[in-house]
């Protein structure tokens, strides 16, 4: 279990998230926002006007589910109104620091004026706040001044700054918002010279990187911090060097969310706070904010195995498809229904088990024949489950025979599970005490596969976001560019994620948006499973695709048009193009190397196996070939509402 500083450097760390970030009725965002560990909630305003209850009865909800209200927002076209909007603007904050007495917070904010009829001018600015400081110290609360990244005179956290700085009043303060700063390519170490007692709180947004309109890409495209391009990271240094120790709150506008789970976003951004914190403890270590210790990152050598769970009856089938990719049962468990085959340094297990306890059986039960298991060999197991754990990953137990191990587990997409493995004696033997050895001799020999090169994740559209900072919060890892697949029925979106240093583990996921698509099919009928295909490497694909032929394999057959296109796009010789045809091998190359693919047929729900060769220093998937196996695996596939055998 991972441990919790509590006084290293000073005030406890505090996390807050603005009602406007998740959907849902207001009640169902406060027990959401609360569930997920967050210790307070800015109130957006909206929310407040449109949930039928008094100020003082949405203050008892909040402090039901033990939330502060951190902030009141936003208050609109305050500074620098000629008369008579100068006095309107006064009384209206006057009124709103009586609702804010009576909903207990002390804080509003105030973003930089975007009335045509408003005045520049700095100093006519500060003089402005610091009446309004008085007026505030009156009612004892505090405003907060945000430069608005479109702001009409103030767009800059260092205006702002200079306006409150003049203003030299102890009731106002700056606010300050990743994406108000990050989004103009404003250098954030020009925060690092603000006091951090007048950094009155911090907003955190990311976002994907795309040339808009600022205010269009503010209002539909913030996501939270770890799941955009914006260096986030950065930013939260040096608000942090400046001994800044109030909240950290998120405030995430985007049109996805608007339709999402309020509780899987509400996870999602309390992850990416005690991510991001964790990613700045280690590189400002003498911050006042004390963020919950946590092992590293982990770093990961690869898949040690791939698990399916299945039912005895269809097991055959599964077995004979393996059989064709050169792989033979090597063993068996010593106490349960489940068998062990290999091939190189491949391990795949197929759980038959259906025992009351069995989690396997329960999803067959759910999802059919599946792989819904896969272990990653780690440095330190239990150090990989510290940090999921207190990332607030969902750990996986089931009960253990005697002399069967405990392997540290948690649970991801698709309620799969993802076990930890590393070079302990007890999780390094359990090959060999765990399972038998088969008899006999092998009838042939292998296809020449020699590891997992990658899985292949298919999720809901809508979830892709929070499974991929579910991944790079837990692994050290990085994200290559978001592609579109075109697909028939639909776009299909994939992103891949590979760990550092080296790429020894490496995961596509792919998100679908409909049940048109062939993904979106998959996820469809088999309820949501976790892989849909799995990747296996060959040092040498043609030698492969003969021994598996050998053995029975059937690849998926590939269009005569798109070798025709291949020879003419990239120049190949006949000879070369004849023999990726003869195979169904698909190709693809860029400048730094060359990669080639065989897809087996379909299997159950829509699961399916890939082998691949790279060459060269090439790192990428094939995309610009995957409209060409989703049509072959559409022409396959049995019509619409045509009963399965």
């Amino acid at each position: 279990m991972a441990s919790y500083d509590t006084g290293r450097h000073g005030m406890p760390m505090r996390t807050s998230i603005a009602t406007v970030s998740i959907s849902g009725e207001f009640p169902e965002k406060l027990a959401a926002i609360a569930k997920a560990g967050f210790s307070g909630v800015e109130i957006f305003e909206n929310d407040f006007l449109t949930y039928d209850a008094s100020p003082r009865e949405v203050k008892a909800l909040a402090a039901d589910h033990g939330l502060d209200i951190t902030l009141f927002q936003p208050f609109r076209d305050f500074e620098g109104m000629p008369e008579p909007h100068r006095a309107r603007a006064f009384e209206r904050a006057e009124r709103k620091f009586d609702i804010m007495g009576e909903l207990g917070t002390d804080l509003m904010l105030i973003c930089s004026n975007v009335s045509q009829v408003s005045l520049g001018g700095i100093d006519r600015a500060a003089a402005d706040f610091h009446e309004l400081g008085e007026l505030a110290a009156k009612h004892g609360v505090r405003v907060g001044y945000e430069a608005l990244a479109w702001g009409r005179h103030i767009s800059d956290h260092r205006d702002a700054w200079e306006v409150v700085r003049r203003a030299d009043h102890a009731n106002v303060g700056i606010i300050l918002d990743s994406f108000h700063t990050l989004s103009r390519k404003i250098d954030p170490n020009s925060i690092r010279s603000i006091p951090g007692d007048k950094i009155f709180i911090v907003q955190l947004a990311d976002a994907p990187l795309i040339d808009m309109d600022l205010l269009y890409w503010s209002r539909h495209f913030r996501n939270m911090p770890g799941e955009g391009d914006l260096p986030v990271v950065d930013f939260m240094r040096a608000v942090a060097a400046t001994g800044y120790s109030g909240p950290l709150s998120l405030e995430i506008f985007n049109d996805q969310f608007r339709g999402g789970s309020a509780r899987l976003l509400a996870e999602d951004g309390h992850r990416s706070l005690i991510n991001l914190m964790d990613q700045v403890r280690r590189l400002e270590p003498d911050i006042r904010i004390d963020v919950p210790a946590m092992p590293e990152r982990v770093e990961t050598q690869g898949v040690e195995f791939v698990e399916f769970s299945t039912a005895p009856e269809e097991k055959a089938n599964l077995e004979v498809l393996l059989a064709t990719l050169g792989f033979e049962k090597s063993a068996q468990h010593r106490n349960r229904a489940v068998d062990l085959y290999t091939q190189g340094d491949i391990r795949i297990v197929i759980n038959t088990s259906d025992d009351g306890d069995s989690f396997a059986g329960a999803s067959y039960s759910i999802h059919g024949t599946n792989a819904y298991a896969f272990g990653l060999k780690v440095d330190d197991a239990q150090a990989a489950l510290a940090r999921a754990e207190a990332l607030g990953a969902p750990t996986f137990a089931e009960p253990r025979n005697t002399g069967e191990v405990a392997v540290p587990a948690i649970q991801g997409v698709g309620n799969g599970v993802i076990y930890f493995l590393d070079a302990s004696p007890a999780l390094a033997s359990i090959w060999d005490k765990e399972f038998v050895p088969t008899q006999g001799q092998k009838a042939m020999s292998d296809a020449g596969l020699t590891r997992v090169d990658h899985l292949a994740q298919t999720t809901h559209y809508d979830e892709m976001l929070t499974w991929l900072l579910f991944y790079t919060s837990l692994f050290s890892s990085r994200r290559t560019p978001m592609i579109d697949v075109v697909d028939p029925g639909g776009l299909v979106r994939s992103q891949a994620i590979e760990s550092v240093p080296a790429a020894n583990f490496r995961l596509t996921m792919n998100g679908a948006d409909n049940r048109k698509t062939f993904a979106g099919k998959f996820l469809a009928e088999g309820f949501g499973s976790s892989i849909q295909h799995i990747a296996f490497a060959t040092d040498d694909i043609f030698a492969t695709a003969k021994a598996m032929q050998a053995r029975g394999f059937h690849a998926l057959p590939i269009s005569r048009n798109y070798y025709d296109d291949l020879e003419a796009r990239f120049g190949l010789e006949p000879e070369f193009s004849d023999a990726l045809r003869e195979a169904s091998i698909l190709y693809d190359r860029d400048d730094s190397g060359e990669y080639f693919q065989i897809y087996s047929r379909t299997f159950g729900e829509g699961f399916f196996f890939e082998v691949i060769e790279r060459r060269g220093a090439y790192g990428g998937y094939g995309a610009m070939n995957a409209p060409f196996r989703i049509a072959a695996q559409r022409r396959l596939a049995p019509p619409v509402g045509m009963p399965k055998e």
